[in-house]
């Protein structure tokens, strides 16, 4: 999917992103904004992943929404 609509509609995308990394807070989504740059950066801290591995945790997510 491309990623400006999942950007455009992020109050409906949000959900769907806290079901999959749970360690994301409300505060995190807010802060995230629908932005791809953010997201990464999010996983990274929360989850200790390494930027390609965000990275790709992403594009498979935003391929399946």
């Amino acid at each position: 999917m491309n990623w400006d609509i999942i950007e455009g509609k992020w109050n409906e995308y949000k959900g769907k992103a806290q079901a999959k990394w749970g360690k994301l807070t409300d505060d995190d989504l807010d802060v995230i904004k629908g932005r791809r740059v953010e997201l990464s950066g999010k996983l990274q801290q929360r989850y200790g992943m390494a930027k390609d591995e965000a990275e790709r945790e992403i594009d498979d997510w935003s391929r399946h929404h």
